[in-house]
């Protein structure tokens, strides 16, 4: 059903929360945790957590008895039950990539089991935090931390250049991430994790076969890559394409890894805009940083060639951490501590006049869990400013953040309308970058347009449940919209009220709400708030998203029967799909002209008295 296939964009990309899941779901989820947790501690292990998931499986951490708190822990990875079983077995093909690999900064494989027919990996667990975690708390790393983070990952790659693995082939990781090195903070050493997209390379360095064996080489074998796909968002060109695995396609990572941790983002895609040599690097590291970002394939490899061989060299420059200036933000940001836990999620709706007309679906053959989840239906077709944008925004939802955004692109610049409240004061330096990468990638792409994104709490999310399809969604009384109340001076001039209708209906949304509902947000239209409220409407199961915050007081009982009769009416609703409303609390529009990209910014020659960066 074609709508069933839009309700598979509604969420931004990252793992969906459980908040989220419908009841059953929700519990299936908790069972199967529960259930890996009783299986490891049946086989002795302690202090039980677990500590990730992705679109392939679970991982958790535990520890012998006998060794003191501290000591050494070990890390457990299950696959999901319900993934196709020549997905499952992809398990055992990573232990033995794994177990091929000896460095250092790579934990080691423990042991592949089996308990109850259920395969898993034990290895080693790393210390530290993983980098992802940490560009999130500290926006853009130090230049200096950047330059050590790069000469331990080309350690890593040499070393896996002369791997002699199945045949003597050298080993690609294939998804070098943020989130796949985690990093110690008392050391600053990094590990490489999660070799779940490993293989053994078909081409070496230099795009030349690696087998000395006549037969394979005029087999179909190498005619057919046996890449995995890895990250989307991080992965080179190459690997994206399908193109035969090499030692590149973890160049390619590497470098779409350190430029996501210099400039504070979650992908490689924003490089064009806000280049390496915008980022306060030292001149030479830029300049080849952004050679291995090069759309040109000649120029990524010779820069790549230089990363191996230079690193060591350049990682023994003498580097200092600069004092930095506060960040301002080009939009408003405000920061409302508050005791409740937030988990946000983004929605983010008219969207697809950011993708090229005309452009090849290319990957619509490829069959890859994680393509289905990032890729296919939500950024295919988009050039790489766009995805950068769209990313950007993602990023947004990875802080505890309520509010909404609205962009739109005409002629003479941008014009942005936002309500973007943080709910961690400690957060906001990191949270202020974010927003400002988001808008100077706004500024970089040249159409006319409008883009929504809401930003609410997935805890709030009322859901409802049905049999099947033929029957109403009923709304238990115990249900109600949450909200807040705080004081706000009026709006003397009314042209700066906000409008729940501003843009007319969403092209993107085919949810048709009944008129009970939409007369209600009609009147609720004329009270003084900020908020959002989206419906999303599945075969058995509802959801409501929402955030409102009620800015004039003196109309509590009003609001709150207003939002009561939108409840009531939810029994109307009929059809599948997405519908939501957002309303600012006032127009507060904030105009930037275009940009190409950011001007260049290098790390002084000498820091020691040349001594603050500028911004």
């Amino acid at each position: 059903m074609e709508q069933e296939q839009h309700l598979q964009q509604f969420y931004i990309p990252e793992e969906q929360s459980v908040y989220l899941l419908s009841h059953d779901d929700a519990k299936k989820l908790k069972d199967w945790v529960a259930l890996c947790a009783a299986q490891l501690r049946q086989l002795g292990y302690q202090d039980i957590e677990l500590i990730g998931k992705g679109a392939y499986g679970f991982v958790f951490a535990g520890r012998l008895p006998g060794y003191p708190p501290g000591g050494p822990e070990h890390v457990f990875k299950f696959t999901r039950i319900t993934l196709p079983q020549h997905l499952q077995d992809r398990l055992e093909d990573e232990a033995y990539t794994l177990e091929k690999v000896s460095h250092s900064r790579v934990p080691r494989l423990i042991a592949y089991l089996r308990a109850n027919n259920q395969p898993f990996m034990v290895m080693e667990r790393a210390p530290g935090l993983n980098l992802e975690e940490i560009s999130l708390r500290e926006g853009r790393l130090k230049p200096r931390l950047i330059v050590r983070i790069a000469d331990q990952l080309a350690d890593i790659l040499r070393n896996l250049r002369r791997e002699t693995g199945l045949a003597g082939r050298p080993i690609v990781h294939g998804d070098i991430k943020p989130s796949n090195l985690v990093f110690d903070e008392n050391t600053e050493n990094v590990a490489l994790i999660d070799w779940g997209s490993s293989v053994f390379a078909q081409l070496d360095a230099n795009q030349q076969f690696v087998t000395a064996n006549v037969m394979e080489l005029m087999s179909d074998n190498l005619q057919q890559t046996n890449a995995r796909l890895g990250d989307v968002y991080f992965i080179g060109e190459e690997q994206l394409n399908g193109c035969l695995s090499s030692p590149r396609f973890d160049e390619q990572g590497a470098a779409g890894t350190l430029y996501a941790l210099a400039s504070a983002q979650s992908c490689r895609f924003g490089s064009r805009v806000i280049p390496a040599s915008s980022l306060g690097l030292p001149m030479e590291f830029a300049r080849m940083l952004d050679g291995m970002l090069s759309p040109d394939l000649d120029t990524r490899r010779k820069a790549g060639d230089y990363y191996l061989r230079e690193m060591p060299r350049m990682a023994r420059t003498v580097m200092i951490d600069l004092p930095q200036p506060p960040v301002v933000p080009q939009v408003p940001v405000w920061v409302r501590k508050t005791g409740r836990e937030i988990d946000t999620v983004v929605y983010s709706s008219r969207k697809s006049f950011l993708r090229e007309e005309g452009a090849p679906e290319t990957l619509n053959d490829v069959n890859d869990v994680q393509l289905d989840r990032y890729y296919k239906n939500f950024m295919q077709g988009m050039g790489d400013t766009e995805k950068a944008f769209l990313a950007a925004v993602s990023r947004l939802g990875r802080y505890p953040v309520e509010g909404g955004l609205a962009v739109r692109w005409e002629t003479d610049g941008i014009y942005i309308d936002t309500s973007l409240n943080l709910r961690d004061p400690d957060l906001k330096p990191a949270f202020v970058q974010a927003v400002n990468n988001m808008v100077y990638l706004a500024q970089a792409i040249y159409r006319k347009g409008i883009f929504k994104s809401c930003l609410f709490n997935a805890r709030n999310t009322l859901h409802v449940e049905r049999d099947d399809a033929s029957q109403p969604f009923l709304i238990d009384p115990d249900l109600a919209l949450h909200y807040e109340v705080s004081a706000a001076p009026d709006v003397e001039d009314e042209t700066r009220v906000h409008s729940y209708f501003e843009d007319g209906p969403d092209p993107e949304e085919f949810l048709v709400l009944p008129d009970t509902i939409i007369c209600a947000l009609e009147a609720l239209n004329s009270i003084h708030h900020t908020g959002m409220i989206i419906f999303e409407a599945l075969p058995r199961h509802l959801k409501i998203h929402s955030h409102y915050r009620l800015l004039d007081p003196a109309r509590e009982p009003e609001f709150r029967r207003l939002l009561g009769q939108i409840l009531s009416a939810v029994e109307e609703i009929t059809g599948l799909g997405v519908s939501g409303f957002m309303k600012m609390p006032y127009k507060d529009t904030r105009f930037f002209p275009h940009i190409e990209c950011l001007p260049d910014r290098y790390y002084p020659r000498n820091p020691r008295t040349d001594h603050a960066l500028r911004t």
